[in-house]
């Protein structure tokens, strides 16, 4: 049965990315941190061999020619839906089109996903309607399905801090069984930087890095 990871990326634009760390870092800063967040993802969740299939989601959808410039070669699909619940229901109501049998939807600014958490949660769908794995900021930073569940999507507040408590109840009422993944943190605030900053470092030029710890009074981890 095939299986599909769909990593959803922004363009890496000067205050279009990372907003909430725009005041702290500069938009220059903030959208270099979020290019290389996004490409640590990327090289955690390739798959090998014949796991799954990956395909990149991009927004906004005008921005082919430059993710194609920044990934060239990969499978760029353009996210269509007026916010984030109905882009992640459009991208999995396209690949069960398909014919694919279990899709997972991944954020691009998490630092610890692997490749290791992609293949827990399209294995738990054998026996799970459901896989989520929750941030640490009340949203989700994976979820997996089996089959197109609209309803999940539909009349959350995205963005708001109860998302995944949202979703949970959601799931609930629709009678879905739910595999909960590992908790992890993905990258929106000082905080954020703040507490990951040991395993974020390394995934800076030193420019970059430097800039950070100034801005932020961080030091370099030891």
């Amino acid at each position: 049965m095939t299986a599909v990871l769909a990593v959803f990326l922004k363009a890496p634009r000067p205050g279009a990315v990372k907003t909430r760390l725009v005041p702290a870092l500069g938009p220059d800063t903030a959208a270099q941190l979020y290019r290389a967040l996004a490409e640590n993802v990327l090289a955690a969740t390739r798959p090998r061999s014949s796991e799954y299939e990956r395909r990149l989601f991009f927004a906004p959808p005008e921005a082919g020619a430059e993710m194609e410039a920044w990934r060239p070669g990969e499978a760029w699909i353009p996210q269509a839906g007026a916010d984030l619940g109905a882009r992640m229901s459009s991208a999995f109501d396209a690949e069960f089109g398909r014919g694919t049998g279990r899709v997972a939807i991944v954020g691009s600014d998490v630092p610890g996903l692997t490749r290791a958490d992609v293949l827990s949660a399209l294995g738990s769908l054998e026996d799970h309607d459901l896989a989520v794995g929750p941030a640490r900021d009340g949203g989700y930073y994976l979820i997996a399905l089996a089959r197109a569940r609209p309803e999940l999507f539909r009349g959350v507040a995205w963005g708001a801090s109860a998302v995944f408590a949202a979703t949970m109840e959601r799931a609930a009422a629709l009678g879905l069984t739910v595999r909960v993944l590992e908790e992890r943190r993905d990258i929106d605030t000082p905080d954020d930087v703040r507490a990951e900053w040991a395993s974020l470092r390394p995934l800076l030029t030193r420019d970059v890095a430097d800039a950070i710890e100034n801005a932020l009074g961080l030091a370099p981890p030891s």
